[in-house]
């Protein structure tokens, strides 16, 4: 009787390490796909992220680019003001304008 005792303990022993190395190989299988899971969401995501900071770039460019034709807008406008307050100066009517004419070469008719 003893013996019968003593074989059926490793029997349920060697089934519990069984199951037990079947979820922990589980276990390990789904930690290591989350592993490549992260690294795929990380890849993607800087990816999108360098592409916003290119429209970043860009957007800043242009920005830039904005405010020095405000400026330029900004200044003409200024000088036009200046040139009619300060110097007295007009545009001429029609009447006062004339229109000069360049004589044509055989150059200028390619």
């Amino acid at each position: 009787m003893k013996t019968e005792v003593v074989e059926k303990i490793p029997t349920k022993l060697k089934f519990k390490k069984l199951i037990a190395y079947a979820i922990l190989l589980v276990l390990v299988f789904i930690s290591a796909m989350m592993v490549v899971f992260q690294v795929f969401e990380y890849r993607h995501d800087y990816r999108e992220m360098s592409s916003f900071m290119r429209e970043r770039d860009d957007l800043n460019a242009e920005w830039g680019r904005l405010l020095i034709e405000q400026q330029t807008f900004g200044a003409t406008a200024q000088i036009g003001t200046r040139a009619v307050t300060q110097l007295r100066m007009y545009s001429p009517p029609a009447a006062q304008t004339v229109v000069i004419s360049l004589p044509t070469t055989s150059e200028d008719k390619k």
